[in-house]
């Protein structure tokens, strides 16, 4: 039973990527559904994308980091990626899913108890004394910036473009730069089983992501979930995903 499993004494664990980007997991939960965080320092402004679970306090944990404003952003409001963000001062997320997290939307946020996807089996260690998946919830958080698709997030010495890429979930996000053709992906694209049969989900909006995606000049991938890759590998993602949903009978654009 979950209220036997130790508390855990550290929930969350940074790794530093290079100079200005962090990666934070919660690796005391199910890795299968552990999303990646990802802090991004910059010049006038710092940017996290994703705040996992929420069960712990991220902005607790990165508080020796931050030394500028900082604004979080959800790339959607499915709970591993947007459960954290009712800690942070500066809340984004899409348009498409702003009333979700504005009203904890739990069935859209696909953490009601019926979905299944948050059970007691998921957490190795407990993020703090009496928790309970029975209690769990998307804690409801106002926007207070509503992203677009092709909006920019200046951080002084770098820019990233906001990418509206639907299909996993009407909001889903990436963030571009450019210049150093680098993607921060959410869940749009990773290395593992991807997920297009959700509430919300669409396979002909998946694959027209995907269409738009294989023709962008990137080089690394930041990933929501698993490993950093290239741009090899995106492309085989890319492709192999093409050539599954297109096959005859399968839904296509």
């Amino acid at each position: 039973m979950l209220k036997s499993k130790p508390v855990c004494k550290q929930w969350f664990f940074t790794k530093k990527i290079h100079e200005n980007l962090y990666q934070i997991t919660e690796n005391r939960y199910w890795e299968w559904n552990r999303s990646n965080i990802w802090l991004i320092k910059g010049q006038t402004q710092d940017l996290l994308i994703d705040t996992g679970l929420g069960v712990s306090s991220l902005r607790h944990h990165i508080a020796s980091l931050i030394d500028k404003p900082l604004l979080a952003i959800a790339t959607h409001v499915h709970f591993d990626h947007a459960g954290g963000l009712y800690e942070f001062d500066r809340r984004a997320i899409h348009e498409a899913e702003a009333k979700a997290l504005r009203t904890g939307n739990n069935v859209t946020a696909l953490c009601n108890p019926e979905s299944g996807w948050v059970k007691e089996e998921h957490f190795e260690e407990l993020p703090f004394p009496g928790f309970t998946v029975t209690q769990y919830r998307l804690q409801a958080t106002e926007p207070t910036m509503i992203l677009q698709g092709g909006d920019v997030l200046d951080l002084g010495n770098r820019a990233f473009e906001v990418l509206h890429l639907p299909g996993h979930s009407p909001g889903c996000i990436a963030l571009f730069d450019r210049k150093d053709r680098v993607l921060f992906s959410g869940d749009v694209v990773y290395d593992g089983d991807l997920l297009d049969d959700l509430p919300g989900s669409s396979i002909p909006e998946y694959l027209q992501t995907y269409d738009r995606l294989k023709k962008l000049s990137i080089e690394t991938v930041y990933p929501g979930h698993y490993t950093i890759f290239g741009k090899h590998r995106l492309h085989r993602i890319i492709e192999d995903y093409l050539e599954l949903r297109r096959k005859p009978g399968c839904p296509h654009s």
